[in-house]
């Protein structure tokens, strides 16, 4: 008595996460264990090992598959091959099929009683039969016409018409069938058809598990696995077969042994099924198979029963459902092609911790993940939601499968996509705010006469927001995503049909530009610029320059200054204003003409000040970096663009940081930073005014030295006359001193916080203390 409850637990080295057939086939074992032998038993993932635990030895599990496992009832009369739909030839047909079931049907072992009794209560639906006499008669025109055509003949109207009628009585008779047999089965019948198709509201959906339900092509699963069966055990005596002994160590435990049969488990081992794409060369002969792998596979394929769940939201209704099926995400998997065909992907949870079947069901049943309050949609859903349901099931990874068409059209393969762990992972959040828009892309892009660059730009994203929900906040990973959002924006502010199909990209959070962050002087020059703005009521963020693309957020302002409403010139009627500018050849060459047309604001749209405020300023350190070279151009053009869509915290820096400053720079920049900012630093007085010189940056970027030197004068003279004191004569102006001159008019854009531009003034202009100091 004590030995029936000792437990054991066995490694089953022959079970693997992958393929696909293999995490099934352990699956299966545990199921037929649970019902058949022991119902306690439970199983667990370690590494890419099954371990079961029951009261079974290894020994013992070894003689339950060979002398008392009772092959649950597999058959699906409703495909063509599985034995019941050959038309008149039925009594004497040839095929595989029907050969196989009148075998098993004439069996006296105990073994496959449960088959008996299902073929039996097939055999008694009704529209079995109606439904074998109409296909039988559909085929015999189909045959006629085709070889009518081997002639160059058709068919007759009248035939034509009958053959077009007898198809579709043949589609509401398969439909009426599935619907019988869900009703008239006994219970033992159902674990194979909710595996095969979801029913409801009078309709069928088949499960992509096992292709179009229950076959691949012309091959049938459940007579595949009927075969199978035959040849492990014999139905006359229930005895093992002698391959069922040679096979059954290899299979279980992955032991060496030999095996001397073909055999093709479909898609869902395509290693062994062989064809095109299935290995080296353009085509992979089919490999020897054991016979337990698939028989088990086909065992574990029950579990996954599909069912029906209202999916929450109106835009969805009740949908067919299936466990952690999802559509396919063409990202996450370097090997996936843009045209490859596929409908779905499939994540198989693994746990660590043991789990009932009933467990293990219970999860299956559940296994519609959410995002929100919403089913999740695709893989990129599931890489969001895997963290909090890993978390809540006890789930320590998920492999992840996609179904492609790379054996020829109608032929899928159970491509591993990737194993995903469980963890908390805070960047989902990131992800989270994009939803929305996404969706939008997504639509707009997969509609009629869109370019392929949008096709591009979705699959690319969709590969980026994958990696960085799938990873941790990574600075890397985040503006890679942000870089494309940019270039994404631009791209649809070119594009017409976009802008009244596609909102622009939401203004994301803070949040962004903090995981963003790698420290870098490219990243915090990128930064401040992204935080430019302008005064109070008139926002004038940075991202309205970048986009020709309408993008308020509801400040109304800026609302009519971008639709060109209430922005007429006082003196010139005709003229609008236009904020965004036009495309630029490099990162130089923007920041000027962002800076000219800011600078041009205060007079045509009555600001009080220049609009060249920013919610966070770099040091002279970066500024001085930046003037002196171009290094980090390419960065900071991606990064700016990003950011410019992100919302950029006020941060308050008093740090001038160390680098040398440059005269000329300081003159020119001290001319265009607001007065306000030079009342706080107590050099300009209250109702004292800087106005903008207008040639000085005309002047500087022409690139030519003679107008530099203009360019410095002139900032001079504005400074001088608004009362800021420079301490250089006028005939002893600096020079650039080696600085290009358009390299000097890009970075007056880039603006500095308060303890450079402190650092500024002090070094270049005459404070009061300093002219009193002079005239004692």
């Amino acid at each position: 008595m004590a030995k029936r409850f000792e437990r054991h637990e066995v490694e089953l080295k022959g079970c693997s996460p992958n393929p696909l057939a293999s995490y099934l086939k352990s699956l299966g074992i545990l199921r037929l264990v649970s019902d058949q032998s022991d119902c306690s038993a439970a199983g667990r993932w370690e590494g890419n090992v099954f371990i079961l635990r029951s009261n079974l030895t290894r020994n013992e599990l070894l003689g339950f598959f060979l002398n008392s496992y009772a092959p649950t009832p597999i058959i699906s009369p409703w495909n063509g091959r599985a034995g019941f739909l050959e038309g008149e030839d039925a009594p004497d047909s040839t095929r595989k099929g029907p050969i196989t079931v009148k075998e098993v049907n004439k069996s006296i072992g105990r073994r496959f009683a449960g088959y008996r009794s299902i073929l039996n209560e097939v055999r008694n639906i009704q529209v079995l039969s109606e439904l074998n006499e109409v296909r039988a008669r559909a085929k015999k025109l189909e045959n006629c016409e085709k070889g009518l055509k081997k002639q160059n003949l058709t068919l007759p109207a009248g035939k034509t018409r009958e053959l077009k009628e007898l198809k579709a009585k043949e589609g509401r008779l398969k439909n009426q069938l599935l619907l019988s047999l869900r009703a008239e089965m006994t219970d033992q019948f159902l674990p194979w058809i909710d595996a095969c198709f979801v029913l409801a509201n009078g309709d069928s959906r088949s499960a992509p598990l096992l292709g179009s339900g229950g076959n691949e092509g012309s091959m049938d699963f459940s007579i595949n696995h009927l075969g199978h069966l035959t040849e492990l055990i014999d139905p006359s005596n229930d005895q093992p077969t002698s391959l069922a002994v040679s096979a059954i160590d290899q299979s279980l435990f992955g032991d060496p042994s030999i095996i001397s049969r073909h055999g093709n488990p479909g898609f869902l081992n395509p290693g062994v099924t062989g064809g095109p794409n299935m290995g080296t060369g353009f085509e992979r002969k089919e490999t020897l198979d054991n016979p337990w792998n698939t028989v088990l596979m086909m065992e574990g394929v029950v579990l996954f029963a599909a069912a029906v769940t209202k999916r929450i939201g109106p835009a969805y209704g009740s949908l067919a459902s299936f466990p952690f099926i999802f559509e396919t995400l063409r990202a996450g998997h370097g090997s996936v092609g843009s045209k490859e065909k596929s409908k779905s992907e499939f994540w198989a949870p693994i746990w660590r911790a043991f789990a009932s079947v009933g467990e293990l069901q219970t999860l299956l049943a559940e296994g519609r993940a959410t995002v929100g309050r919403r089913a999740a949609r695709n893989g990129l859903d599931m890489v969001k939601s895997v963290n909090s349901l890993g978390v809540d099931r006890g789930l320590q990874a998920f492999e992840r499968y996609g179904f492609f068409e790379r054996r020829g059209k109608g032929y899928s393969v159970a491509t591993p996509m990737g194993r995903f762990q469980v963890g908390h992972n805070t960047a989902t959040r990131l992800v989270d705010e994009l939803e929305n828009w996404l969706s939008a892309f997504r639509k707009f892009e997969s509609g009629q006469n869109v370019g392929k660059r949008f096709v591009d730009l979705r699959r690319t994203l969709e590969e980026r927001l994958f990696t960085l929900a799938n990873h941790r906040e990574s600075p890397a990973n985040v503006q890679r995503v942000l870089a494309l959002l940019g270039e994404i924006q631009l791209s649809m502010g070119r594009n017409e049909r976009s802008r009244g199909k596609v909102a622009p990209v939401p203004l994301l959070s803070e949040r962004w530009t903090q995981a963003a962050d790698d420290h870098s002087p490219a990243f915090r020059v990128a930064l401040s610029l992204a935080g430019l703005r302008g005064l109070q009521d008139q926002p004038l963020p940075i991202r309205s320059q970048l986009f020709p693309i309408h993008h308020s957020n509801g400040n109304e302002w800026l609302e009519k200054v971008l639709r060109g409403k209430g922005t007429q010139h006082k003196n010139d009627p005709a003229c609008r204003v236009r904020l965004h500018i036009s495309r630029q050849r490099n990162l130089e060459s923007m920041l000027i003409a962002l800076l000219q047309t800011r600078l041009s604001l205060p007079a045509r749209l009555d600001f009080t000040d220049k609009p060249m405020n920013s919610s966070v300023g770099t040091d002279l350190a970066d500024l001085m970096l930046f003037l002196s070279k171009d290094e980090m151009d390419t960065r900071v053009l991606s990064l700016l663009l990003g950011l410019s869509l992100c919302k950029v915290s006020e941060i308050q820096d008093q740090r001038a940081g160390r680098g040398d400053i440059h005269a000329a720079y300081a003159l020119c920049k001290l001319a265009v930073v607001p007065d306000a900012t030079l009342r706080q630093l107590g050099v300009l007085k209250d109702g004292e005014h800087v106005p903008v010189a207008s040639l000085m940056v005309p002047k500087l970027a022409s690139g030519n030295p003679k107008q530099a030197k203009d360019a410095v004068r002139i900032a001079w003279k504005r400074l001088q006359s608004s009362n800021l004191d420079p301490i250089m004569p006028s005939n002893q102006l600096p020079e650039l001193a080696g600085i290009d001159s358009r390299r000097l008019a890009a970075a007056l854009l880039v603006p500095l916080n308060y303890g450079a531009t402190r650092a500024l003034a002090t070094a270049v202009l005459r404070s009061e203390q300093d002219a009193l100091g002079e005239a004692l």
